[in-house]
């Protein structure tokens, strides 16, 4: 399958890219076909000796069916030669760093603070908890489901504490020795 990509060039943190067509599975800077432009991405966008390309040769492996990779799809689309292609849709670049780390580092359902999983007899008391509202859901639409939830969650906290109060008194007793 052909493919119109970047073959990289320059010096170490100084890149300038070739745009080629070239076999998939050449090597990204090895064997290509022919060379179509180039591209310099350390120049500011508003000049001219940023991207050159040859059209002709371009719009002629187009319609050979050379597919252009996401990068080349860009460049090609802002100077009109295709359609410009849709940008992905990645929800987490859009939120800050910090905020990104909180949710990681926030506790998970169903896990302890210390990483473990929680223990199964919270789980097992919690099951029969959620089941009993539910056959009372029946007469009452909304009424019960709103009590269920605080009903399955009151185990996962005593649960919580439970693991909580051994750990701070063994060093007690330790010290004690």
């Amino acid at each position: 399958m052909l493919k119109l990509r970047l073959s990289r060039g320059g010096t170490k943190k100084r890149p300038v890219y070739k745009i080629v067509v070239a076999e998939s599975k050449f090597a990204r800077d090895g064997r290509f076909i022919e060379k179509l432009g180039f591209f310099n991405p350390l120049l500011p966008k508003e000049k001219k000796e940023r991207i050159g390309l040859e059209s002709e040769r371009i719009k002629y492996w187009l319609s050979q069916g050379a597919q252009p990779t996401n990068r080349v799809a860009r460049i090609l689309g802002e100077n009109n030669f295709i359609p410009m292609p849709k940008s992905g849709n990645n929800p987490n670049k859009a939120i800050p760093k910090k905020e990104r780390n909180k949710e990681a580092d926030a506790p998970k359902e169903g896990v302890a603070a210390d990483g473990k999983p929680a223990t199964e007899a919270p789980k097992e008391e919690a099951k029969p908890a959620a089941e009993a509202p539910k056959e009372e859901a029946k007469p009452g639409a909304e009424a019960p489901k709103e009590e269920a939830k605080p009903a399955a969650e009151a185990p996962k906290v005593e649960a919580k504490k439970e693991e909580a109060n051994p750990a701070a008194e063994a060093p007690k007793d330790e010290a004690k020795k």
